[in-house]
């Protein structure tokens, strides 16, 4: 590898870095709005509204110099931003109502195993004795920080809750990722993002205005600010970074540097948010993050 190679290399670090931290922030953000009385409904419509104007004149600009999709790509761009955007953003909010954001990352960092599962279960693709270990090193890491969840608030009905609703998401999003390879290849990852973006938007407003006027999107200021940031941070500025780590590094690098999520998420939970931090849940996190890294591992 060159010193030029070698430089950029280092800079897609930087940048998956920053990246996972974006994405760390999303749950803490919207800890700090739910005490405001904002619904997750409302809170996912402002954060998609806030983020779509950037995606739709990336998907525009795109557009000028691909060619034009055919209605079975609007067909796979719709049904995928569904499960991507829409499915996973919803079920995830919701279950931060009801668990800490540092095991909601570690449930939502399951979704590299479910990959295999669906897999398996939809093309008949083999699960290796290691991806099998990696999987119960993953589950067993979430385990133990739900163990902690539960000593630390003492409800473990609405903790299972919580779970059920982040896993959804994670389901949602592996179904995302699994669907995804083809318009990629075809769209480019750039354009199907921004596109699969837009989709979800529409989904989030048919749904926010099916259960709630429209005046709700009145919020106190401190969530409006949120939203934003939510929007800018954790939704923008993550989807870029990380797509521009790629093409530095590769998939599979940038992947593995992603991996620092749950931590980053632990410690902003404990800085932002007071979330206490046991060994139980440290050593949970270390389990996940091995488990994610073995699967990933070629």
């Amino acid at each position: 590898m060159g010193a030029s190679q070698g430089n950029d290399a280092r800079f897609g670090i930087w940048l998956a870095v920053i990246a996972s931290a974006g994405f760390s922030l999303k749950a803490i953000l919207a800890k700090l709005a739910y005490p405001h009385g904002v619904d997750p409904v409302t809170l996912v419509a402002l954060r998609m509204l806030l983020a779509a104007p950037v995606f739709a004149v990336v998907a525009w600009r795109e557009a000028q110099r691909g060619q034009p999709l055919t209605g079975r790509d609007w067909a796979t761009v719709t049904v995928l931003g569904l499960f991507g955007y829409y499915g996973a953003s919803m079920l995830d909010f919701y279950g931060l109502q009801y668990i800490s954001a540092g095991l909601e990352r570690l449930v939502l960092f399951t979704y590299p195993t479910l990959t295999l599962l669906i897999g398996w279960i939809a093309h008949g693709r083999r699960i290796t004795r290691r991806e099998t270990v990696a999987s119960l090193l993953c589950y067993g890491g979430i385990a133990l920080a739900v163990v902690h969840d539960i000593e630390v608030s003492g409800d473990s009905a609405l903790i299972a809750l919580g779970c059920a609703l982040v896993f959804g998401s994670s389901l949602s999003f592996a179904l995302y990722l699994t669907g995804a390879a083809a318009p990629i290849r075809k769209l480019g990852a750039t354009r199907f993002s921004a596109l699969a973006t837009l989709v979800s938007t529409v989904a989030v407003m048919l749904h926010f205005v099916a259960v709630r006027p429209f005046d709700a999107l009145a919020q106190p200021a401190p969530v409006l600010w949120l939203a934003v940031a939510m929007a800018v941070f954790s939704t923008v500025l993550p989807v870029f970074l990380q797509s521009a780590a790629i093409r530095r590094m590769g998939a599979q690098t940038a992947a593995l540097v992603g991996s620092t999520g749950p931590v980053i998420t632990v410690f902003l939970a404990w800085w932002m948010l007071a979330e206490p931090v046991s060994a139980l849940q440290i050593a949970g996190t270390v389990l996940v993050i091995g488990g994610v890294m073995w699967v990933g591992k070629r």
